[in-house]
């Protein structure tokens, strides 16, 4: 992740854990297979993979449409490090952010999985919403997303798909 520039203005940071109660391997599977996240979040109606390198995916997601009507979409890219059970992600095209730089963790925890979510970002001057009001949006929005994904981790670890 690169470095944001120190311009004396605000960084947003949030960060985010949950516990999830199956194996680590299970989380990490599911919450990282990207065609599935429309069905795993509750924001996304659509994922694009556009490239595939090694470990490296970019991709553009487009949520549902907002209460105007506006459907917000950018291209994004995540590096996995399975060994570590990291992710490290950016948004390649950031739209109202000047940056936005996300980690994802996994760790074993018991007996299942303890998922964190650390995001940075800055929004632009001209931005709808400035940095503190977008910080409170996804730290609210993360807590809310992070509990369907349990909840649907979850289920699928108790009623697993038989073997085809």
């Amino acid at each position: 992740m690169s470095a944001p520039e120190n311009t004396g203005r605000t960084v947003g940071h949030t960060d985010n854990s949950i516990f999830i109660d199956a194996d680590i391997d299970h989380v990490w599977r599911m919450t990282n297979d990207l065609p599935s996240w429309p069905d795993l979040f509750t924001e996304y109606a659509e994922v694009e993979v556009l490239a595939h390198t090694g470990s490296t995916f970019r991709f553009r997601l487009k949520m549902h449409p907002d209460e105007s009507g506006r459907v917000w979409s950018w291209v994004s890219e995540r590096t996995l490090d399975e060994a570590r059970h990291e992710v490290v992600a950016h948004r390649v095209e950031p739209g109202p952010f000047e940056f936005m730089d996300i980690r994802w963790s996994y760790a074993p925890e018991g007996t299942g999985t303890r998922m964190r979510w650390v995001q940075d970002f800055r929004m632009r001057p001209e931005a709808p919403i400035d940095t503190a009001g977008m910080t409170e949006r996804i730290d609210a929005n993360s807590k809310v997303q992070m509990a369907v994904i349990r909840d649907k981790v979850e289920a699928a670890a108790r009623h697993p798909e038989p073997a085809r």
